[in-house]
């Protein structure tokens, strides 16, 4: 990639639901700065904590969903007493609603701001909203105390962090489009999906430091180092999310004849959809963003709920979480990385079923010989994790390839819609089963089975031929 290139200004079809050109075809052979390819990456990297270090594996799995949130009552019952565990599932579930909340939010907003970010040509101020009120999410969990009346504040502070991280990221994947072409889109996509991991070991790795110097004196009893590191999160993602903002352009100039009023967006997207539907070169669009929704649903629910499983089915320890969580973002930042060569190379659907195939197989051994111990999950688990980086890069990878000029930002936000319309599928599953058999055990099983409809359904879409 050349530091001097120039980047050139996309333009837009000719009419809704037509194709005049791909917006990867515009760049043509030309390669993107590395200053911009890099700064696009760093975002990745400035809010990978969030979800690495807050959502999955010590702020919900060692700190909201443990004894410190239940009444006195249960908190001081065996662990091993039936009384316990379905006190502890009741805070998993109302977790796995939490999310489901959130992902109906996402279901309503994010396609039409990606619509309207479209229009306006205003992608990077979009993206400055939602990461700045992710931002704003993180810090507040400083006031999540450990106590059980606070329990739902902390579960909305992170679904509400959730619901703007995907609005933000709706823009950051639109933005892509605008540094890669054909030939390179792949490997741009596994370097952001591969630097959101590799941030995510780094801070894994100040949190063991910070746990190693037993919390530099602090005292525990309320929850004070929990509170500190979601601040630290926070801090994080201001640093390192700058570069994005000064230094990778816009995706498109706008489109003005495309700015309508708040609900009449609703009305226009509607009529989108159908043209993506209609159109035979716009189909595999259509059926691409439909079976995403699923199989992304499946891959959010494993780093979603993977800490949770280890700490209240394996019962690991605090330090065990954090080193697991340390491997699990190295094998899946270093296999992400690598897999986009190959999506390069041989395609984005093909790196997806591998990668969807691998985790069903993964997942089903580690529910079924969840009583063999730690070694299930410890193994189980990381073929997981090297399997979700490559599936979602080359999710992201596929649709930048099919994506009409000048829609990025609609398309990027249908995708994140149809993916949330469906999120309910993992958490919902998630919740029922534990629900129904109070043992958080079950909840893989309804993560596998989300997988699983993800890739049937990705089996007959078809996909661009890689040249």
């Amino acid at each position: 990639m050349s530091d001097d290139a120039t980047t050139p200004k996309p333009q837009a079809p000719a009419r809704p639901g037509t194709i005049a050109v791909i917006g990867l075809e515009l760049r043509g052979e030309t390669p993107a700065p590395k200053k911009q390819v890099y700064s696009w990456a760093l975002w990745d990297w400035a809010t990978q904590p969030f979800n690495t270090v807050i959502l999955t594996f010590i702020f919900t799995a060692l700190y909201l969903t443990t004894d410190v949130f239940l009444p006195p009552e249960l908190a001081s019952l065996d662990p091993d007493s039936a009384a316990h565990e379905a006190a502890i599932s009741d805070l998993t579930s109302g977790l796995g609603l939490g999310s489901t909340i959130a992902a109906f939010a996402i279901l309503l907003v994010a396609p039409v701001l990606g619509q309207r970010a479209d229009a306006a040509g205003r992608q990077k101020l979009w993206l400055g909203i939602g990461t700045g009120a992710l931002i704003l999410c993180m810090l507040g969990l400083w006031f999540v105390e450990p106590l059980p009346s606070l329990f739902w504040l902390g579960v909305a502070l992170i679904s509400a962090g959730s619901v703007f991280g995907e609005i933000a990221a709706v823009n950051s994947n639109a933005m892509l489009i605008g540094i890669a072409n054909p030939k390179t889109v792949g490997r741009i996509s596994g370097l952001g999906w591969g630097f959101g991991y590799l941030g995510g070991i780094v801070a894994l790795v100040i949190v063991v430091v910070f746990y190693a110097m037993k919390w530099f004196g602090l005292s525990a009893d309320d929850g004070l180092p929990f509170r500190l590191i979601a601040v630290g999160c926070a801090l994080w993602a201001i640093v390192f999310s700058i570069p994005i903002f000064l230094n990778v352009p816009e995706p498109s100039l706008g489109r003005p004849e495309r700015q309508v009023g708040f609900f009449a967006s609703y009305r226009l997207l509607v009529k989108d959809v159908i043209g993506l539907y209609r159109n035979t070169e716009t189909r595999p669009t259509f059926w691409f963003l439909l079976a995403s929704a699923v199989f992304r649903d499946g891959l959010g629910g494993v780093f979603a709920f993977g800490a949770v499983i280890a700490s209240t089915v394996f019962r690991f320890e605090f330090l065990e979480i954090v080193i697991f969580g340390i491997a699990a973002n190295l094998i899946a930042g270093v296999s992400t990385i690598i897999a986009g060569r190959f999506d390069d190379r041989f395609g984005p659907k093909r790196v997806i079923l591998l990668s969807l195939g691998s985790m069903v197989v993964a997942g089903l051994a580690v529910f079924l010989l969840v009583d063999a111990g730690t070694v299930v999950f410890w193994i189980g688990g990381l073929i997981l994790c090297a399997f979700v980086g490559p599936a979602q890069a080359a999710s992201r990878s596929f649709l930048a390839r099919i994506t009409p000029a000048g829609r990025e930002g609609e398309i990027f936000g249908l995708y994140a819609t149809t993916g949330r319309a469906a999120s309910w599928m993992a958490s919902g599953a998630w919740t029922i089963l534990i629900v129904l058999t109070s043992q958080t055990k079950f909840g893989i099983l309804g993560i596998v089975l989300v997988l699983l409809a993800g890739f049937l359904l990705l089996l007959p879409v078809k996909a661009q031929q890689v040249r």
